[in-house]
């Protein structure tokens, strides 16, 4: 082969990677001039206020858990599961011989402390003991009377009374069982005097935007067919590690039409939220990409290019999506035609 056929080669494939260079660049040009037909709406801001659905069990603001300050032996528990009681009314007692035991020890202290006492306050005055030695005797006395006085305080905690009127929901302990200081032994609530809550767990999200005082309906399966109003009463202040939820209560505004309801029973509730957030309700073809609270659209200033923007999705509805934030600036939405643009698209309006 010659020197000439040598240098036709590469003269040729920079004529062919030139030619290649401009069809590609014709493609572009072609994709940037062509003009994708659209459907538009007219946007408009709407001041909406959501609902917020959750499940709850009923309760009242006084379930308490009775236990014993000291642990022992349950001599007796006097109530069953289910069983009514009136204020004062003996629940369950601790076997007190160990304890009156500890209440006569501390008795013989004190009084072997005060006899120390007496003979060396004499022997002071006598001038044979030290006044240190006095001072002592009575400081002995004085911690003597104190662990009297505890070990009384522990024996008037041996048994439980009322302190209201109520009715016993559990009974984790059982007659002759051997329980720690604080172990639970009844689980008791008041007869709803103060009014029933139901107990309701919630999302995070939700939980922020429940206010108090938001008003709610209560509905629950033992009273088919009624709708009890209810408040927000109280707001936990921490998640629960059992549900993972954070929970809401809610005070029901009365007690009539309520006679079979039970602490533990399940209810449903629809909270109105009280904040209104100004929303534009889009049809679903018009959003892109949406993924946990975000998405984008396209909108049109002009009515000639096509402009992407990120939205924040409020919730989705059963035939529209609620956006709550991204539109302020927009006036007209491009609802047909999406998958076909890009930022800057050419676009006209059928």
């Amino acid at each position: 082969m010659d020197i000439k056929s040598f240098s036709y080669y590469p003269m040729a494939l920079v004529l062919i990677l030139s030619a290649c260079g401009s069809d590609e660049q014709r493609t572009d040009d072609l994709a940037d001039s062509e003009v994708i037909p659209v459907r538009i709406i007219q946007l408009a801001v709407r001041d909406t206020s959501q609902v917020v659905h959750a499940t709850g069990t009923f309760t009242t603001d006084d379930e308490t858990v009775l236990a014993f300050k000291n642990g022992g032996v349950i001599q007796q528990l006097h109530v069953k599961e289910g069983d009514s009681f009136k204020k004062g009314q003996l629940l369950a007692s601790l076997e007190p011989t160990e304890i009156n035991t500890a209440v006569r020890q501390a008795q013989l202290g004190v009084e072997k402390a005060e006899r120390d006492y007496r003979r060396a306050r004499q022997l002071f005055l006598d001038s044979v003991a030290t006044q240190e030695q006095m001072e002592n005797a009575k400081t002995a006395f004085e911690a003597a009377k104190q662990d009297a006085d505890r070990a009384a305080y522990n024996l008037g905690h041996t048994r439980i009374h009322a302190a209201f009127d109520g009715y016993v929901l559990q009974r984790p302990a059982s007659t002759g069982q051997v329980v720690g200081p604080g172990a639970p032994v009844l689980l008791v609530s008041s007869t709803g005097r103060n009014g029933w809550l139901l107990k309701a767990g919630v999302s995070d999200r939700q939980w922020s935007a429940i206010q108090l005082g938001d008003n709610a309906e209560v509905t629950t399966d033992a009273v088919r067919g009624k709708h009890f109003p209810a408040k927000v009463f109280r707001k936990s202040e921490g998640i629960d590690p059992q549900s993972g939820t954070f929970t809401v209560y809610l005070k029901l505004a009365g007690n009539d039409g309520l006679p079979t309801v039970a602490s533990g029973m399940f209810g449903k509730a629809e909270i109105q939220l009280s904040t209104k957030t100004g929303a534009w309700f889009i049809p679903y073809e018009a959003l892109l990409d949406g993924d946990a609270g975000a998405g984008y659209v396209f909108v049109t200033d002009d009515g000639q290019t096509a402009r992407r923007i990120p939205v924040q999705i409020g919730s989705i509805q059963k035939d529209r999506v609620v956006v709550t934030g991204g539109l302020e600036d927009a006036t007209s939405l491009i609802v047909s035609g999406s998958p076909y643009l890009r930022d800057g698209s050419k676009i006209t309006v059928k």
